[in-house]
């Protein structure tokens, strides 16, 4: 920032990326979600085995939405546009990684990692569609935060029933 309090142009530079740079993330992000989710499927109690193999359903989708959405012609305007990164940029990035949690994972731990991976997914969709202008880039990721909203709030039910109810 600069003596006045406006930012740089150095700073709007860094703290922009393209809609091409962000659909790339989010795609690497929902095929690594698709994967974490179905590599874990059978080793879940199966208690929450439902779950986590319809929320590799739903990443799977997340996914092949993406890429079909490359070949649309009508998003090719769109793709050298930049904005503003999230906030929960480096959260989101993060969590492309999957983790290792061993093949007896305790539901806990899987919910846990789960609601905060939903959490982050959520946040950093909405912070995107608050940032693009109406039309079709800004209509995907408000489908998709509220995806992960449901997403989210259905792992939150779950966690309770298991945790405050005794199932773990």
């Amino acid at each position: 920032m600069n003596e006045e309090g406006q930012t740089s142009g150095m700073d709007r530079l860094r703290s922009t990326k393209t809609i091409r740079e962000i659909l790339e993330v989010a795609t690497s992000f929902e095929k690594s979600a698709w994967d974490f989710y179905a590599a874990l499927a059978p080793k879940v109690s199966k208690r929450i085995r439902y779950l986590v193999e319809e929320l590799a359903e739903e990443e799977q989708g997340h996914y092949e939405m993406f890429g079909a959405l490359a070949d649309r012609p009508d998003i090719e305007q769109y793709l050298c546009d930049e904005i503003r990164v999230p906030t929960e940029d480096h959260k989101f990035s993060d969590f492309v990684q999957i983790p290792e949690i061993g093949e007896n994972p305790d539901d806990q731990t899987v919910l846990q990692y789960a609601l905060s991976r939903e959490d982050a997914a959520m946040k950093h969709y909405r912070e995107l569609a608050e940032e693009t202008a109406p039309g079709p880039i800004h209509d995907l990721f408000e489908f998709l935060a509220n995806e992960e909203a449901k997403h989210k709030q259905e792992l939150e039910k779950t966690y309770y029933e298991t945790v405050y109810s005794g199932g773990v």
